[in-house]
């Protein structure tokens, strides 16, 4: 029976990612700029608006991780449910793109409470194989996340014909549709087990109390910063790549079949790199996976062709797979049971922050040097996370992992 359950919890929280991924996706990519610029919105207004749904991961991810904990996950995967499925419904509504502004902000809690509460309830479900789990459920968002752009796209071309911008409206109908298998399978998850999942207050003390624990916390706080130096770079690179391949002379669907490939590469090597990250040291495995991640970004200069630009996104796909898979479990090793939930919405919130920064602060540098010197800049951020993590998780004096002092 209780093998069952494993089975059951892997299974339902991998098909809730998938169409939730793929509900939230569909609903930015690519319609969400194009609509925009169907109801005469500037370039500044389009980008304040793509900016909401990250600072919602932000604001929201830690808070959530620590609300999971007091007051049961599953609760938390439902309210989540109910977001996901509502959101889309509100985008049928716009008719002036400032409109979008809480709406977005308010898709957003939905994958800031997605994220860490599957984490937890797959790091807390899953002991001696937490690391090939969370793999699984990460390689089932990313499908997700692969297959909503086509999809997207396609609907927007085929009904190019409506009037009103009901193409676009389309694309959201089409969200709300995806999103009601995650509304119907939260509520068949099984409910927490640990007795901390019970309805219990929480004050203001509590998530500074929390905060504090997590940033004191040496091996959490190195984990956390190569987490940040890892979106930071994949912010980064996804953003300056195409404009660096562009000037190449690459042209634009070589371009999108490198990103392709990138997330097919993550897909499949998740669950394989998150098994073996349950037979080696986690903290090996995350320093070769930032250094893989920070040194094939600095090789993107010595690029000129399709082959080599392939193979140095497959590579830093791979780089990035191999690391983040083990970041989660880590954290798990190392943060006591009842503050798993928080430990993972803390982890959410610095990568969201790292992503968001990452495009900003490269391209200040390089609008100040050279598009060199911003991957270079770059590649230095990974070193010295990478550094501040083995002075801070390697230890002469042994430790055990389960101990988070």
């Amino acid at each position: 029976m209780k093998s069952k359950t494993k089975a059951t919890v892997i299974s339902l929280l991998s098909t809730i990612g998938f169409f939730g991924i793929f509900s939230t996706t569909i609903s930015k990519n690519p319609v969400l700029p194009l609509f925009m610029k169907s109801m005469q919105a500037g370039t500044d207004v389009i980008g304040t608006i793509a900016a909401i749904s990250p600072l919602a991961g932000i604001v929201f991810s830690f808070p959530v991780g620590l609300l999971a904990d007091r007051l049961g996950k599953k609760r938390l995967l439902v309210v989540a449910a109910f977001v996901f499925l509502l959101a889309p419904l509100c985008y049928l509504l716009v008719v002036n793109p400032w409109w979008l502004i809480p709406i977005r902000f308010f898709h957003g809690i939905a994958t800031a409470i997605l994220g860490p509460v599957s984490a937890a309830l797959i790091l807390g479900e899953y002991k001696e194989n937490k690391g090939q789990m969370l793999g699984i459920y990460s390689s089932a968002t990313l499908v997700g996340r692969t297959l909503a752009p086509i999809l997207g796209g396609a609907v927007i071309s085929l009904f190019a014909a409506f009037s009103g911008g009901w193409n676009f409206r389309l694309v959201y109908v089409v969200a709300f549709l995806l999103a009601l298998p995650v509304f119907v399978l939260s509520f068949l998850m099984p409910g927490d087990k640990s007795p901390e999942s019970g309805v219990k207050k929480v004050t203001l003390r509590d998530f500074g109390s929390s905060l504090a624990a997590f940033v004191t916390n040496g091996r959490l706080l190195g984990t956390a910063l190569v987490e940040m130096a890892t979106y930071f770079t994949y912010g980064a690179f996804e953003t300056y790549l195409p404009l660096y391949l562009q000037s190449k002379g690459l042209p634009p669907y070589q371009i999108g079949l490198i990103f392709s490939l990138q997330i097919l590469a993550i897909a499949l090597t998740k669950p394989f790199f998150g098994g073996l990250s349950d037979r080696i040291d986690r903290r090996v495995q995350i320093l070769v996976g930032i250094l893989v991640l920070g040194g094939s970004f600095a090789l993107i200069p010595v690029v000129s062709g399709i082959a080599a630009a392939t193979a140095i996104g497959i590579v830093f796909g791979i780089g990035l797979s191999f690391s983040t898979v083990a970041t989660s479990t880590y954290v798990s090793d190392v943060t006591a049971q009842e503050s798993l939930g928080a430990s993972m919405g803390a982890l959410s919130s610095i990568m969201d922050i790292g992503q968001s920064a990452g495009p900003f602060i490269i391209g200040a540098v390089i609008q100040a040097s050279t598009m060199t010197s911003g991957f270079f800049v770059d590649f230095g951020v990974c070193l010295v996370c990478a550094a501040i993590f083995a002075v801070l998780n390697f230890s002469t004096r042994k430790r055990s992992l389960g101990d988070s002092r």
